[in-house]
């Protein structure tokens, strides 16, 4: 059985660009979500359905390994310890670049500069829970993934013990019956407590790893076909209704596209279309891939600078300014996150541990036995283990 499953990272890479496309068309026209830009721009309006996505690919991925040993994790400490020593590092390094942009440069957000409080809620991740100042309007994702992976443990375990559909009604009904009895409750991304209502989405992606361990005849099936068909009426009504409706039904969107997300996964998991498999592991977008996590955790405070203190000086607002952020602010982004990559995510992608880490960068002929370890399958927008995407 192929152990390596392709072009999950070339997806990540994709979603994180968009992410960045995304934030150009959000920031270099005002008004959103009644935003002024030019309808033909509407097909970037979906940014919150790409940080979805991440949480889509996150627990696919991270569900691969338990998958082909009988949904077992391998020791919930051993597990967490690892997502922390995946993702908090390159993090830790975003959150003290975005803090000193933020409050010297331009601010992250409407409600001034971050303080104290950021550093705090921030530093430990726990701004699903906590309201402060943001530095970066990008690490609300952080925050719902770091409590998903609390959640993944218990997903494997009814997965386990019941079935793929007793794990995904167990988070589905409860957060269905909140949106029926409370219409008028739609969490968009900023707002604290969005991981209870994003759980569906991260546990849809945890039981489609299954195709993994499927027989062949599940295998091929046109999973391809079948996302396309299960998007289709989602985004269609997105465009058709324009954002400001998008985002007033963000609760509905978000549950409605996570099985198309899946199945989408699951087409390439799988190998089809052959087409895209070979696109996605092309070398561009493989190494878009492998710096995709350091690319969603910086882009915003660069494209915020261009937009804000660079552009005025050179174009006019609006259409102008936004093609002047992809000419400028997008390289820049991309640069910047390949080069942070190298620095603040490669080396904790490559040891697992300060022995293994500081053992590499001594000069030495010999080669720490931990590096000549498999690597373990992560998940989030960068290789293995983010979020989302990482996500995030």
């Amino acid at each position: 059985m192929r152990r390596q499953v392709l072009g999950l990272d070339g997806l990540r890479g994709l979603a994180a660009l968009y992410v960045v496309l995304f934030h150009c068309w959000l920031y270099a026209f005002p008004g959103y979500p009644n935003s002024s830009a030019p309808r033909v721009l509407d097909v970037l309006m979906f940014g919150r359905i790409a940080v979805v996505f991440f949480l889509v690919l996150s627990g696919f991925s991270l569900a691969i390994s338990p998958a082909r040993h009988g949904w077992r994790s391998g020791g919930v400490g051993q597990f967490l310890r690892r997502r922390a020593w995946r993702i908090l590092p390159p993090y830790w390094a975003a959150l003290a670049m975005s803090l000193v942009i933020s409050l010297f440069v331009v601010p992250a957000s409407h409600y001034g500069p971050p303080d104290g409080s950021s550093f705090l809620v921030y530093g430990l991740v726990l701004q699903d829970v906590f309201f402060a100042p943001t530095p970066n309007g990008a690490f609300w994702s952080i925050g719902v993934e770091a409590e998903l992976y609390l959640l993944f443990p218990l997903v494997l375990l009814v997965r386990r013990r019941f079935s793929a559909a007793a794990a995904v009604a167990c988070v589905t009904l409860p957060v269905i019956v909140r949106g029926l009895l409370a219409p008028g409750s739609n969490p968009v991304e900023g707002d604290n407590w969005l991981a209870p209502h994003l759980a569906p989405v991260f546990v849809a992606g945890v039981v489609g790893a299954g195709i993994v361990v499927a027989s062949e005849r599940v295998r091929r099936l046109p999973w391809g076909w079948f996302a396309v068909l299960a998007a289709l009426p989602v985004l269609a009504l997105g465009f058709i209704q324009g954002s400001v409706w998008t985002v007033r039904h963000y609760f509905w969107i978000d549950l409605a596209i996570a099985p198309a997300m899946t199945m989408l996964i699951a087409a390439v998991a799988t190998g089809q279309p052959a087409w895209l498999v070979r696109l996605l592991t092309a070398r561009p977008l493989q190494r878009l891939g492998d710096s995709s996590y350091s690319l969603y955790l910086i882009h915003l405070p660069i494209v915020l600078v261009v937009i804000r203190r660079v552009a005025p000086h050179f174009v006019a607002p609006g259409l102008h300014t936004f093609c002047f952020t992809l000419l400028v602010g997008l390289p820049v982004s991309l640069l910047t996150a390949w080069l942070f990559s190298r620095v603040f995510e490669l080396p904790f992608k490559r040891n697992r541990s300060w022995k293994s880490l500081t053992a590499q960068l001594r000069p030495s002929t010999t080669v720490p036995e931990e590096q000549n370890q498999p690597p373990v399958p992560e998940a989030t927008p960068s290789r293995g283990n983010s979020p989302s995407a990482s996500l995030t």
